[in-house]
């Protein structure tokens, strides 16, 4: 890869380089739609404190703030780039068809959408509608929480990235190249999700193959890679399909140039495939050593391993808690919840430094430190922070 560091494009190489720039969500009203009927169907397991959630959600962007990092909102991101009356409309037309709330209210929602300033409108595709918001709607669903991924209630998310995208500050941004998914054409059964995606070095990227992203799309992915000269080679990592191993972030995160935490059970359950350029296929040879082929991806001649513990219950419990989805803020110093108290003096135990931030209600909704955030940018692999 090349770096144009006068540019400050949007630039990620490592997991583990100094962090510039993160996108984050704050929870909202999202949230409070959840019940017990409909948890499963928007992918929780459980009912979430709002308040509180919101509260350990600000601590961890403070955590970010004071190491430096830009932090930037999602809702101000969309809210710039949706300031355009006919933008709202465009997109309103596009989320809101027959298909998803049913020709009687096709025009009613749209016309209640096309009522409401930019910050509103903004709120109210995340938050999602009933029908009691929408006058005249009578009874029954209009839509939920508005979400291209695998579950269907996440794939609006992939369109209001383009929209945050077009509305950063920076244009660098906005003009970035998309490899994978561009306009949306991404459908089923090729989807891949961000928790998936490791950045391992400016040669190698790590794809997990999981119950949320598709061998085809890793296949993909890794085509147009190394057509467009991105990276050497892709380590395609098969993981149970299992809310356990939902992603590969959830067992497995890079913490230092030579090191990574992972779930203990991981080498007995993944399997690991290298996949190289070829023509006029793809070159794809199985790793029987994962640990291995993360030391050759990470271009280290030995991998430095920490678990979340030894004892399989106390591991098995701190990977559902997001012990293993830590962010690196430079490298050998990361983020973590800190409830996984055993991982954390594991990782400290290292020489990694462990910042920790409040967990009783964000791991409800299943996602660590790295799963709730969108780096932007980080220095060039090796340049110090």
């Amino acid at each position: 890869m090349s770096h144009d560091a006068g540019a400050r494009r949007p630039w990620v190489d490592s997991e583990v380089a100094a962090l510039r720039e993160v996108v984050l969500h704050r929870p909202g009203g999202e949230l409070r739609r959840l019940t017990p009927a409909n948890k499963a169907e928007l992918l929780f397991d459980e009912l979430v404190w709002v308040d509180r959630a919101q509260q350990e959600h600000d601590a961890l962007a403070e955590t970010l703030a004071g190491q430096g990092v830009a932090v930037r909102w999602l809702t101000d991101l969309l809210t710039q780039a949706l300031a355009d009356p006919a933008d709202r409309a465009a997109l309103a037309a596009e989320l809101v068809t027959a298909d998803t709330v049913g020709v009687e209210l096709v025009n009613r929602v749209r016309a209640h959408l096309g009522e409401l300033d930019a910050p509103e409108f903004v709120a109210t595709i995340i938050e999602g509608l009933t029908v009691t918001d929408v006058p005249g709607a009578g009874d029954g669903l209009v839509a939920g929480a508005l979400g291209r991924m695998s579950r269907a209630v996440r794939r609006t998310e992939r369109r209001l990235w383009d929209y945050a995208y077009a509305g950063h500050p920076n244009p660098a941004v906005a003009r970035s190249p998309v490899w994978y998914g561009a306009g949306g054409r991404v459908g089923q059964p090729a989807t891949i999700e961000g928790g998936d995606v490791l950045v391992l070095s400016p040669h190698c990227v790590a794809i997990g193959i999981s119950e949320r992203s598709h061998p085809v799309a890793a296949e993909n992915l890794a085509s147009a890679l190394f057509a467009n000269g991105v990276c050497e080679e892709v380590l395609a990592i098969d993981l149970p399909k299992s809310r356990t191993t939902m992603h590969l972030d959830t067992v497995l995160t890079v913490v230092d140039h030579d090191a990574v935490v992972w779930w203990p059970g991981l080498p007995e359950v993944a399997r690991c495939w290298r996949i190289t350029p070829g023509h006029p296929r793809l070159r794809v040879a199985c790793e029987p050593d994962l640990r291995a082929a993360l030391a050759r991806g990470l271009g280290v001649d030995a991998l430095r391993v920490v678990t979340t513990a030894d004892d399989r219950v106390l591991a098995d419990r701190e990977q559902w808690d997001d012990g293993n989805n830590t962010l690196a803020v430079r490298p050998g110093a990361v983020i973590a919840y800190e409830r996984n108290v055993d991982t954390n003096a594991r990782l400290a135990q290292a020489g990694v430094t462990v910042f920790t931030t409040p967990s009783a209600e964000l791991p409800r909704g299943r996602g660590g430190p790295r799963c709730l955030t969108c780096p932007l940018g980080r220095e060039p692999a090796g340049v110090a922070g």
